[in-house]
């Protein structure tokens, strides 16, 4: 097992230079993920990575948006109105890129796509013009393996501060996710400190709306 797994770091090692050199991509490519752009530049780059890596057959990519600190994140605690567009700027273009991209491969229906955070935002002011952590409701979204597309579940109540309507859970999203990678969260579990447990623990139901 040793061996085996000094070989693996070997062929990643020898892999990553071709994988993340982007130069043999095309201008056409760099402007579908807004390479072209300042504001979309860095964020545009992670997601064409992240293609190239899925082509090589790597099976987990984390995309991360937002930097560590107080700023140029999504967590907006200072101010809303400044601090958010910029965000949103940055990313727009490149994750529509992404699944653009990903369909004309023919990897999207093959490629769960998963773009969600732990929580959502307060819908009043923190105590300025930022805005506070908020679990009573959120938004995140599903695409290609298994997902039917256009499909909106769920609804908040008109002040966007908690949900109201078809509420779903992240044990749900969850367990909704494994579903759609061919496991069943209510049989997979792992030995955690001398007991079997679900990842999902006692919790979660599929969301059979969002499903193809």
């Amino acid at each position: 097992m040793r061996i085996q797994a000094y070989e693996l770091a070997a062929r990643m090692q020898l892999g990553a230079p071709e994988a993340f050199d982007l130069s043999a991509e095309s201008p056409a490519t760099r402007r579908l993920y807004g390479l072209d752009r300042p504001e979309s530049e860095d964020f545009g780059r992670r997601c064409l990575m992240a293609r190239r890596l899925l082509e090589r057959g790597v099976r987990f990519v984390q995309v991360w948006s937002g930097a560590g600190g107080p700023t140029g994140n999504w967590d907006n605690h200072a101010n809303m109105a400044k601090e958010l567009p910029p965000m949103c700027a940055a990313t727009d273009l490149p994750i529509a890129g992404l699944l653009q991209d990903l369909r004309a491969c023919g990897l999207l229906e093959d490629t769960l796509v998963l773009w969600n955070t732990e929580f959502g935002r307060m819908p009043f002011a923190q105590s300025s013009e930022g805005r506070d952590h908020n679990g009573g409701t959120f938004v995140g979204w599903m695409a290609g393996a298994g997902v039917r597309p256009g499909v909106a579940h769920g609804q908040s109540d008109e002040w966007s501060w908690k949900a109201a309507r078809d509420i779903s859970t992240t044990y749900d999203f969850h367990a909704t996710a494994l579903h759609l990678l061919g496991l069943d969260h209510e049989r997979l579990n792992v030995l955690h400190q001398g007991a079997n447990r679900r990842l999902t623990d006692v919790h979660g139901e599929v969301i059979r709306a969002v499903l193809a």
